[in-house]
């Protein structure tokens, strides 16, 4: 179940819950923090979580934690799943070339399910990163998506709409340009940075940190395609 439709749902009868996120810049994705409050969880149930990530997982245990406490529950589980970096916003490495990562999955999912079986109590990657806090800072997040955030580039863009329907903040609408009298993509200002309208534009009229999106460094999971994303 989408995180967005479990928000405020009476899920106090359920004895194991998973909560299943990327991170964002290290940190939990702005959805995240809005939504897991609106959690309505019993204190009893076995809370895990599993987040996937290029590298490292930074603060998003420790910031999960925080918030379920706040709630009165404990996190009972953590653990990570290295993915293909798909973040072109500062490090500007080519996700396509880390496909390779795909090769130690399975064997990392057989070990949290081995683990969620058993019902153990372990937070692997929980700990605190003063650099991961930092960046989590509104303030600091708030610029870094100003400055480093998608642009549209009107020049590029045929307003295909495809950018609208993949952003699920519904964040992104087209607009008539008064320079050239055709429909363009506008983004708005509740962007979390999740770069789905980046690696889905088919004109890559959309780019980041400044720079032209290469078709070559936009990704999407080998198993999915562009339809099932409009079609979810």
């Amino acid at each position: 179940m989408p995180l967005v439709e479990a928000a405020g749902q009476d899920m106090t009868n359920e004895k194991r819950i998973g909560l299943v996120f990327p991170t964002y810049d290290f940190n939990l994705p702005p959805a995240v923090r809005t939504l897991v409050p609106q959690l309505r969880i019993s204190p009893e149930s076995y809370v895990f979580t599993v987040v996937t990530c290029g590298g490292q997982a930074g603060n998003c245990v420790w910031a999960l934690r925080r918030l379920l406490r706040k709630q009165g529950v404990e996190l009972a589980y953590s653990h990570k799943v290295r993915v293909p970096d798909n973040s072109a916003l500062a490090f500007g490495r080519n996700p396509n070339k880390q496909l390779g990562k795909f090769k130690r999955v399975p064997a990392r999912i057989e070990l949290i399910i081995r683990e969620l079986q058993a019902e153990r109590h372990v937070l692997h990657y929980s700990w605190f990163s003063g650099l991961s806090w930092l960046l989590g800072l509104p303030v600091v997040e708030k610029g870094m998506i100003r400055s480093l955030g998608p642009k549209v580039n009107p020049d590029k863009c045929i307003g295909c709409n495809t950018c609208v329907r993949v952003c699920p903040m519904g964040n992104i609408s087209l607009q008539l340009s008064a320079v050239s009298n055709q429909q363009k993509a506008q983004i708005g200002d509740n962007c979390t940075v999740c770069l789905a309208c980046v690696h889905a534009c088919p004109q890559q009229a959309i780019g980041t940190n400044g720079r032209e999106t290469l078709k070559e460094r936009q990704y999407r999971h080998p198993q999915i395609k562009l339809k099932d994303m409009l079609r979810r």
